[in-house]
């Protein structure tokens, strides 16, 4: 019962807007276009300029060195993918068959970021 009141108020103001919009668009329609049209071009002005100067922030750019190698790093497995099949068993060289390569994941790639620093606190 308390939230009746702001809900009666928000529905006269939208009831009055929608009463005052059909007014406009049926005295001076081309008025009203041009009115629609001056808003959208203002707030697409508005929207580049903020987003020409707004400075980005640390997230977005480690966001798009992630995505950089996450790309090249499909192109390289992709160009794997596609080589050659082996004809037939070929005998390794003496010389390899003592050691055993480790098998390191060359398709993964290190982003540096911002190292946090721990906080000095005090241990009680």
């Amino acid at each position: 019962m308390k939230n009746r009141i702001p809900f009666l108020v928000i529905g006269i103001v939208c009831l009055l807007a929608s009463i005052g919009l059909v007014s406009s668009v049926v005295s001076n329609p081309v008025g009203f276009m041009q009115n629609i049209l001056s808003l959208v071009v203002v707030g697409l002005l508005i929207w580049f300029i903020m987003r020409r100067f707004y400075k980005a922030s640390p997230e977005r750019t480690e966001q798009k060195a992630f995505v950089k190698a996450a790309k090249r790093s499909k192109k390289r497995q992709h160009t794997k993918g596609k080589t050659l099949p082996k004809q037939g068993v070929q005998a390794k060289p003496a010389s390899f068959k003592g050691k055993k390569r480790s098998s390191s994941s060359t398709h993964l790639t290190v982003i540096e970021g911002k190292k946090s620093k721990k906080k000095n606190r005090a241990t009680f």
